[in-house]
């Protein structure tokens, strides 16, 4: 086509020609009316070949336009388009008259020569646009309110985004969240875009949206299908359906989030009353792990009891014993936890610990010596000098661990050797010393600060255990 109207061009170039220099007017007439049919049948049979070739008229005239222009004359529509979207949501927002949109409007028609018609169709478009675009955004609100309602985020956490998000995503909207506390509702100033907005005193009744005589939807918030406080929107004008359909959808994924955050709380600290957290984050994440049955991993066990514990509890009341087991172990299990090791289980004046395992921890053998010379710091610091005194035994090697029990009552526990050893370790050692295996001695620096205590013959095994007394590990 490009070559058709090229030629074309050529051929009534030569017709001016003619015209011009032509000796004889009939002659020159003639020729000139050829050269013009010639052009233009030329350029209709290129069409026609176009339009066989494609099966559509649609694009013929494509190839005699340059990118630039079409570039150009998007990007001015697109302009104006942007101009009138922005007119149109000034006008809603009564920032501009209805006078002065149909200036801009009247200047838009005059621009491109638009008619009457084609003006009202571009208006309704850029309306329909805008609101596209609010229901993007506002959707875009629910989704990311959704992927913050995951159980790690806490609910006050949650809330608060909620709120922000929802200011921003509603075109700057006035929100409030009440909570209901002790049977009353109560209004966190950290939860309300507009300190001064004077919020009511009861729970909407029912669970579905009410909009108030004051331009206000309210929105109930639930956890268990029971009260839990209220989502308040404010918007001048009142709401139309689209948005009162979002804002219940909004406020029913809120409602999921904060009872999320509450059962996670729940459980969370239940858990870690009774079980290491790296037990209860693990089984928290795949609860699976719950099953009966276990590994065999290479761990390091830690035993500890209290030496002199009999002849104190002869002597001491129970509230005494219990006083004083509580403050022993808060020290103990701080020095565990400190090193990431985990707290197996109490039994008595006595402790279990493990290193490696539930989470793998290649130095679980440092972290264990380092944990056992701490625990024996902390005590010393708080042990009275007749009191008991902890004495601690550690041991390296491979171990069944997992959950042991039965269907009913179950416990995450180790079983092998190793931890046989150390817990005859632990027996041999002296009131405020730390005997360590051999296997953990290999494990640790070769500048370690140790005593050897030789070959010793322990409770319930025939081969001899070598073992060391650990004094200090290097710093």
């Amino acid at each position: 086509m490009l070559l058709s109207i090229l030629t074309a061009n050529v051929l009534l170039a030569e017709a001016m020609v003619a015209v011009v220099l032509g000796p004889s007017w009939h002659l020159t007439w003639w020729l000139w009316h050829v050269l013009m049919t010639l052009a233009f049948g030329y350029i209709g049979y290129s069409a026609y070949a176009g339009y066989q070739a494609e099966g559509a008229t649609a694009g013929l005239f494509d190839g005699v336009r340059t990118e630039e222009t079409v570039q150009a004359v998007r990007a001015e529509y697109g302009a104006a388009l942007e101009a009138l979207v922005s007119a149109v949501r000034r006008q809603e927002a009564g920032e501009i008259s209805a006078d002065e949109m149909g200036l801009i409007t009247a200047g838009m028609a005059s621009r491109f020569g638009l008619t009457e018609g084609q003006t009202a169709v571009l208006g309704r478009a850029a309306s329909a646009l805008r609101g596209e675009r609010e229901q993007i955004g506002r959707l875009g609100v629910l989704v990311a309110i959704g992927h913050e309602s995951r159980v790690r985020l806490a609910e006050d956490d949650l809330l608060r985004r909620a709120v922000t998000r929802v200011a921003a995503g509603f075109d700057g909207h006035a929100v409030r969240i009440g909570l209901l506390e002790d049977g009353d509702l109560r209004w966190p100033g950290a939860l309300s875009t507009d300190p001064a907005w004077t919020a009511p005193v009861a729970l909407p009744e029912g669970l579905d949206p009410v909009e108030t005589g004051d331009d206000v939807l309210a929105c109930p918030l639930t956890v268990k299908d029971l009260p839990a406080g209220v989502l308040l929107v404010r918007r001048p004008g009142g709401f139309g359906d689209r948005d009162r359909s979002l804002l219940a959808s909004l406020a029913s994924q809120l409602s999921m989030g904060m009872e999320n955050a509450r059962l996670y709380h729940q459980l969370d600290g239940l858990f870690r009353a009774y079980m290491s957290p790296d037990v209860a984050t693990a089984l928290l994440a795949d609860p699976a792990q719950a099953a009966l049955g276990g590994a065999v991993v290479d761990v390091t066990a830690v035993f500890a009891d209290l030496r002199g514990f009999t002849t104190f509890s002869e002597r001491s009341g129970p509230e005494e014993i219990v006083v004083l087991l509580n403050r022993y172990f808060e020290v103990a299990t701080a020095a565990v936890l400190a090193e990431g090791g985990t707290v197996v289980q109490f039994v008595g004046d006595a402790m279990m610990a493990l290193f490696g395992a539930p989470a793998r921890q290649p130095d679980h053998a440092v972290r264990a010596v380092r944990a056992a010379l701490a625990l024996q710091e902390g005590i010393a610091a708080i042990a009275d000098d007749d009191g008991p005194t902890f004495r601690v035994g550690v041991n390296t090697g491979p171990a069944l661990v997992g959950n042991i029990g039965s269907t009913a009552l179950r416990n995450f526990n180790a079983m092998g050797d190793a931890v046989n050893v150390a817990a005859r370790l632990e027996s041999v050692a002296e009131p405020g010393q730390v005997v360590i295996g051999a296997a953990t001695r290999a494990l640790l620096p070769a500048d370690v600060d140790v005593e050897a205590l030789g070959e010793l013959a322990v409770k319930g095994r025939r081969e001899p255990v070598t073992a060391f007394r650990l004094k200090a590990l290097p710093s």
